[in-house]
């Protein structure tokens, strides 16, 4: 017969929860939803019409604010996108649509310390947020008879950067504005 061998038994002098067990998210995503979006196709039906490929600007901010109250803290982190198309109709140029969308989530930060509270809200969040935005874009955009609107991936630490490091520099310096 063959004889079994079996693992040593380690031994723990401490016994440890669940929580601590499983390294813990530090961002807890409570709800997810639209807070404004519009569609305009102002120029329809020769705007679904047309052959050659609109020019498309578009402009992403993100904003945080706090809520809840001091047992339960939450952030609300709005993603705002706007989306401008626009291409030569009828001999001149004109709007082929606009969409707007404010997509937010509401979050609760855990062992986030403070000097980073910011720059997760500002980074993270809407990194993740980013793809279901997206794909609200996207689908709109067929909706209204267009090809989808794919957009790129954002780079929400530049972003960041631009908006909240460089006005920094600029505040201290007395030529910038505070938000």
């Amino acid at each position: 017969m063959a004889e079994e061998q079996q693992a040593p038994k380690t031994q723990t002098s401490e016994k440890q929860t669940p929580e601590e067990q499983t390294p813990q998210n530090p961002i807890t995503f409570h709800a997810q939803y639209v807070k404004d979006f519009s569609f305009e196709n102002p120029n329809a039906p020769a705007s679904v019409a047309m052959q050659t490929r609109p020019e498309i600007d578009i402009n992403v901010d993100v904003q945080a604010r706090a809520g809840g109250d001091d047992a339960n803290p939450m952030h609300e982190v709005t993603l705002k996108i706007s989306v401008s198309a626009r291409a030569e109709l009828d001999g001149s140029e004109k709007q082929t649509f606009v969409t707007e969308l404010d997509y937010a989530g509401l979050v609760t930060l855990t062992g986030v310390p403070e000097e980073h509270t910011l720059p997760v809200l500002l980074i993270e969040v809407p990194r993740i947020l980013f793809p279901f935005a997206r794909k609200i874009i996207a689908d709109a955009t067929v909706d209204g008879g267009f090809p989808p609107l794919m957009m790129h991936p954002i780079d929400f630490a530049a972003l960041f950067k631009r908006k909240y490091v460089d006005n920094q520099a600029r505040t201290a310096e007395g030529t910038g504005t505070v938000n």
